[in-house]
């Protein structure tokens, strides 16, 4: 099997089952974004103790790309401080570019790095991205 159909099945699979999709109660941080260019739409929650996301959920409706994207971000961060979780949104961001990204850090993550073939993707794929940072912005508050 080839490397690019492999990606293409990891992405499919955070979508037709996402981790982590849902929403919390209680004492999380809450932020909705839109891409208004394809019109996906996320809500991602963050619980947040000591400093380390402790819990993350999304919602929303979009393309598979930004639903994957959503899925894995979640994965990714759930269980990391928020630097951390900060460090490997930047990592993703130079994924997105086509830049030479630590493939260690990011795991399956990289299965995206595709999309930057495709610039009117990339807003998909960042929305959560976005989202995250955003949280993180609003605890820094």
């Amino acid at each position: 099997m080839q490397l690019d159909e492999l990606y293409r099945q990891v992405i499919m699979d955070h979508y037709m089952h996402p981790r982590n999709k849902g929403s919390m109660e209680g004492d999380v941080i809450s932020i909705d974004l839109k891409n208004p260019t394809c019109g996906d739409e996320i809500t991602l929650q963050l619980q947040v103790k000591d400093g380390v996301v402790e819990d993350v959920r999304f919602s929303g409706t979009g393309c598979s790309i930004s639903m994957a994207s959503a899925s894995m971000m979640t994965e990714a961060v759930k269980g990391k401080s928020l630097p951390e979780a900060l460090a490997l949104s930047t990592e993703f961001r130079k994924l997105m570019k086509g830049q030479e990204v630590d493939e260690d850090l990011l795991g399956d993550l990289e299965s995206l790095g595709g999309v930057s073939k495709f610039p009117a993707r990339i807003k998909c794929a960042t929305l959560s991205w976005n989202a995250l940072e955003r949280s993180a912005s609003s605890l820094a508050e």
